[in-house]
């Protein structure tokens, strides 16, 4: 049971990273379009406000922020893709086709039960519980919806995709049989959390009235809360009513009345008065700005040595992404779900910061490394204390590297970096110390697939980063000798598992694998 437990989170954790591997070059894109489109950069290198340059940096950040906004839409077919384990391309389709059903009939019950919520001028849909997504007005699940749809979709493929039907019914056969099953779970799915979602959401309106009445712990409790949800996209439902709306405080500016931190610390700002405690409501910003540094740090620390170089590249985009402009999530979902134990952490490293900056009466800007550096210098010492803030933010930066790193060695776990480690009870069968270069030979697939026993004795075959991933039926007639005909790093066997360490360049070696094997 331990092991089938294992398994099953393993290839859920390989086809949440497939999808997320793309986040890293959008990341990278994303940190150009900020820098030349960020005021603060702008208004000292001013050719920057140049039309031309200015219309690139807002083509290259609205269009990369469009796929980190539809990231339920992105999980539905990668995951899709990834767990098939046959006709990947038909199973991101079938992923496609469902998640647009699922959000249609999502729509369609909420009007026909009258329960579409109306935006505000203000927040839009922001803190009503429902979200615009792809155009369409649903229940906000955040990913979740495309999590679950990608899973679900990617496993009834591989029940049902080899199904055949006789007679007039043969049109349903295969694929198509697939796709009437996730039709039907799609239109299920889409009408009962327009009832069973809310019930969640429910819950988490209770804590932010507890948090409001709690001081210092709520402060907690708010600040772990919107990192926890962050997942689910429940999160919007505890900052929004504190930023925007009554519960962060009100203002009498004159005869107006301001509310939600947001805009009162916006007009405290331009006033130059005192900073009043709402504006904590607005320090979720800190984590964001600061810890994040360390986290990347930590998982670049904890990498394997082979990845070490692979995953730098990949980090460093992220973590630029999320001091400067508070994005978080391609950071968040490379470890919310494969290493939870850590993001809980995370969560409540983030809470307690958010209180500490209370308690030690700091009042700056959080939000963004260069837009609060300079807000912060604007508004001075006296009414900010933004030095402290800093001595803060290394005290946190430092905390997460070192207690990250910890816990990711102490348990092995699958963090960025670390998806290909060997695992401490897998048998090292031969480590060969050789170079991996050169173009894939295609000669060299036969041996491959000779020396894992003939074809008839794969039952799948995949790959992660840096490893050709095999289950074979009788692990005795795998022959060493032959895959290592084709030069390779190591060999694994556990269970009837099979791992052959190719590098980077496996992904060729699949490829040419998969090619050879239904020539066959």
């Amino acid at each position: 049971m331990k092991d089938k437990i294992l398994s099953a989170m393993e290839k859920f954790s390989r086809a949440m990273v497939q999808p997320l591997s793309y986040i890293s070059v959008a990341g990278m894109i994303l940190v150009l379009g900020v820098l030349l489109t960020n005021t603060s950069v702008t208004g000292v290198l001013t050719f920057l406000q140049w039309r031309p340059i200015n219309l690139i940096g807002t083509l290259l950040y609205e269009c990369v922020m469009v796929i980190i906004n539809n990231l339920g839409l992105i999980f539905a077919v990668g995951i899709a893709a990834a767990l098939a384990k046959g006709e990947k391309h038909q199973a991101a389709l079938i992923g496609l086709m469902v998640y647009i059903m699922f959000l249609t009939a999502n729509n369609i019950t909420l009007k026909t039960f009258e329960l579409l919520a109306q935006p505000s001028e203000m927040l839009g849909l922001f803190g009503s519980g429902q979200a615009s997504v792809l155009g369409i007005q649903v229940t906000d699940m955040g990913v979740f919806n495309g999590i679950i749809l990608g899973c679900l979709t990617g496993y009834i493929f591989n029940k049902t995709s080899h199904k055949s039907f006789k007679g007039y019914w043969a049109m349903y056969s295969g694929t198509r049989f697939t796709f009437a099953c996730m039709l039907a779970i799609s239109l299920f799915l889409g009408y009962s959390v327009a009832f069973l979602w809310p019930i969640v959401q429910q819950g988490i309106n209770f804590l932010t009235s507890v948090i409001s009445s709690s001081g210092t712990f709520g402060l907690f409790l708010y600040g772990m809360l919107e990192r926890l949800l962050i997942p689910t996209g429940l999160h919007h439902l505890v900052y929004a009513p504190f930023q925007f709306a009554e519960l962060g405080g009100s203002l009498v500016v004159g005869e107006q009345v301001i509310v939600g931190a947001y805009p009162i610390l916006m007009t405290e700002l331009q006033m130059g008065v005192p900073f009043s405690d709402s504006m904590y409501y607005m320090a979720t910003g800190f984590t964001k700005t600061f810890g994040y540094l360390g986290i990347c740090a930590a998982f670049y620390h904890t990498a394997y040595p082979e990845n070490k170089k692979k995953i730098l590249n990949v980090l460093i985009p992220l973590a630029l992404t999320a001091t400067l402009t508070g994005i978080t999530e391609p950071i968040d979902f490379m470890f919310a779900f494969a290493a939870p134990l850590l993001f809980v952490l995370h969560s409540v490293i983030a809470g307690v910061f958010v209180a500490l900056l209370k308690v030690l009466g700091i009042h700056a800007m959080t939000t963004g490394l260069i837009n609060s550096a300079i807000m912060n210098v604007v508004a001075g010492i006296e009414r900010t204390n933004f030095p402290m803030m800093y001595v803060l933010a290394i005290i946190q930066i430092l905390l997460y590297f070192f207690l990250f790193s910890y816990l990711i060695k102490k348990f092995n776990m699958m963090t960025p970096g670390r998806n290909d480690m060997l695992d401490e009870e897998e048998e090292v069968v031969e480590i060969i110390e050789t170079d991996v270069s050169g173009v894939v030979n295609p000669a060299y697939t036969y041996h491959i697939i000779d020396g894992l026993g003939g074809k008839d004795n794969i039952n799948t075959i995949e790959n992660c980063f840096t490893r050709l991933r095999v289950n074979v039926k009788d692990i005795t007639l795998v022959n060493k000798d032959l895959i290592n005909k084709k030069a390779n790093n190591g060999i694994v066997l556990k269970g009837s598992d099979v791992q052959v360490v190719y590098g980077v360049e496996v992904p060729s070696i699949r490829k040419e694998v998969d090619a050879t094997l239904a020539s066959l």
